[in-house]
């Protein structure tokens, strides 16, 4: 995608809140191409995820959030067949991105250029729903109320099984989960943990999993999110997470104060220029 100087220039007044990307709503004719990061991004020649295949459901399909790269919508749809295949009830298929990608206006920092999907960890038998059933599913948090622990009642070995099964697909960035599931996972994962290292503590997503996908073939404007470090991240930066608010915040507060003052905080993301010529396209 090729822009002209006065078109480059004009991408410094693309906006960055929600309200125009969730206005436009069809995607960019042409092929498929990733600007940017998962924070500070948006995606041309989009292409939409079927409401409904094997092995997987779409829910809350009336956001229109059901779009991505061909790569990002192939692997949802692997997923739910192998998720079939290893009798597992239907996935349930949340948020990918806006039909340019770009910010949202409700509920994610991220999901902006195409690479991301929410998948739910309900892997109960359900029945096939039409569309319009699927937009209020009852929610099913997968810790306890202090959220320090897994619920013993809801955690299954199926859980884990899902993970993995997603962290092993060499399309697969992170993962991201509540920390009490990720020190679960530290807990039980035996062994053989090398894939561990793809999934990463956050808060909330304690009723679904975040999976980001590497920058794709082809988007050389992609950019990438710094690796994990290395480890299966079973160590003190997963404690930091059970922490009391009041002593992360101390933490914190001491590690700034020993830190060199170079800048008084990280610059808040730009979108890239390439994005005003997917916001404007016809």
């Amino acid at each position: 995608m090729r822009l002209s100087v006065a078109l480059m220039l004009a991408a410094l007044a693309v906006p960055a809140h929600g309200k125009e990307w969730s206005e436009a709503r069809a995607p960019t004719p042409g092929p498929a191409r990733v600007f940017g990061g998962p924070a500070a991004g948006c995606i041309a020649g989009a292409e939409a995820l079927p409401t409904e295949g094997p092995g997987y459901q779409a829910v809350r399909v009336s956001r229109d959030r059901h779009w991505g790269h061909p790569t990002t919508v192939a692997f949802v749809k692997d997923m739910g067949a192998r998720a079939r295949a290893s009798g597992f009830g239907d996935l349930y298929v949340g948020d990918l991105a806006q039909p340019r990608g770009g910010p949202m206006a409700s509920l994610h920092g991220s999901h902006q250029n195409g690479l991301d999907v929410d998948i739910w960890f309900n892997l109960d038998p359900k029945p096939r729903l039409a569309p319009t059933e699927r937009e209020d599913i009852a929610i099913v948090k997968l810790t306890t109320p202090d959220e320090r622990t897994v619920d013993p009642a809801r955690w299954r070995d199926a859980h884990a099984r899902v993970l993995r099964m997603a962290a092993d697909d060499p399309r697969v960035d992170r993962i991201l989960v509540h920390f009490a599931i990720k020190r679960k996972l530290c807990e039980t994962a035996g062994p053989d943990r090398a894939w561990l290292r793809k999934i990463r503590p956050w808060r909330g997503h304690n009723e679904h999993f975040h999976v980001r996908l590497v920058c794709p073939a082809g988007s050389p404007d992609c950019v990438q999110q710094a690796a994990p470090p290395p480890g299966d991240g079973c160590d003190a930066t997963l404690d930091w997470w059970f922490l009391d608010a009041d002593e992360r915040r101390r933490r914190d507060a001491e590690a700034a104060r020993a830190a060199p003052r170079v800048q008084t905080g990280p610059p808040r993301p730009k979108l890239p220029v390439q994005c005003a010529a997917v916001l404007r396209a016809p």
